[in-house]
């Protein structure tokens, strides 16, 4: 008879999923074994297995689910931003804001999604690559909504990969409680996006 699942099981492992992210952070996704994540958990290596057969399982989870929020962000804000009958502008605006707010208590995700995905196999690799042009895609195609006289075929990657530029690695200076909120921090890049330094 199948095992049935304990009504916490999926808050265990979002648990296990946010130390793993942490851990992968501070020592690196190969230096990290199941038995450092075990640890980092509180648990056992077989309790942690009760979750998540490998290693190789918890990053693809972590990845998976994270890259899933970002685009969750993406049509939740034109959504909003549809329902509020803000111009394009204000949606990209939006957009900026809430990407830095999800950053602000991902960091370790964050991280993870920028230096790990090449430890997956193939077929999960391609499956979070593609779900990430698909947040680029998103971005762009706002980006060249509010600003079609800046946003041009020839130059809506630069642009949108500079946007990224100023938002991607917030979390290797910009920390929680620090001299300088995400949220003022989305305010500058609003601001700097909208007015350049001049």
């Amino acid at each position: 008879m199948a095992r049935t699942r304990a009504p916490d099981h999926e808050t265990q492992r979002e648990q296990i999923l946010d130390l793993a992210a942490e851990k992968f952070a501070q020592t690196s996704y190969p230096s990290t074994s199941m038995a450092d994540l075990a640890a980092a958990s509180g648990t056992s290596k077989a309790r942690l297995y009760h979750y998540y057969a490998s290693k190789e399982a918890i990053l693809f989870d972590l990845l998976d689910r994270y890259t899933k929020r970002l685009m969750l962000i993406i049509a939740e804000v034109e959504g909003a931003s549809q329902r509020r009958g803000l111009t394009e502008r204000e949606t990209f605006a939006e957009l900026v804001r809430a990407f830095l707010t999800e950053y602000e208590t991902s960091h370790s995700r964050h991280v993870a999604l920028l230096n790990d995905v090449k430890y997956l196999v193939d077929t999960q690799r391609e499956v979070i690559l593609n779900r990430q042009r698909d947040v680029v895609a998103a971005f762009a195609r706002q980006l060249t909504r509010a600003y079609p006289e800046r946003s041009t075929r020839d130059n809506q990657t630069a642009l949108t990969m500079m946007v990224f530029g100023m938002i991607n690695w917030t979390f290797t200076w910009l920390k929680p409680g620090g001299r300088m909120g995400y949220q003022e921090f989305a305010e500058q890049v609003v601001g700097m996006i909208e007015h350049g330094l001049g």
